[in-house]
C-alpha cells in the first residue's frame, strides 16, 4: 500500500505549490516593503539636513547677537530747542 499511497499523492516542492496568486502576493508584499523602507532612509536623511541646517542657523544667529553686542553704541546727538521769539 505505501507504494500505491505514492503514486496517488506525489510530493511536490512548495514553490510548485505556490498558485499564482500566491506568488502576485508574495511580490507586491516585497515591493510595498521595498518602498517602506526606503521612504524611512528618504525621512531620516531629511531629518538629518534639518537638524543641520538649524544648528547652522542657529550658530549664525548667536554670531550676530554676539556682533551687535560688541558694536560701540552711539550717542544720539541733542538737539537744543530754541525759544519762540
Amino acid at each position: 500500500m505505501p507504494a500505491r499511497k505514492k503514486a496517488l499523492f506525489k510530493d511536490t516542492p512548495t514553490q510548485v505549490r505556490a498558485t499564482k496568486a500566491d506568488k502576485t502576493t508574495e511580490i507586491a508584499m516585497q515591493i510595498a516593503e521595498k518602498e517602506a523602507s526606503d521612504r524611512t532612509a528618504k525621512t531620516e536623511k531629511l531629518k538629518a539636513l534639518r537638524l543641520e541646517k538649524e544648528a547652522a542657523e542657529a550658530v549664525e544667529a548667536k554670531k550676530a547677537a554676539k556682533a551687535k553686542a560688541a558694536a560701540p553704541k552711539k550717542k544720539k546727538a541733542k538737539v537744543k530747542e530754541t525759544e519762540p521769539a
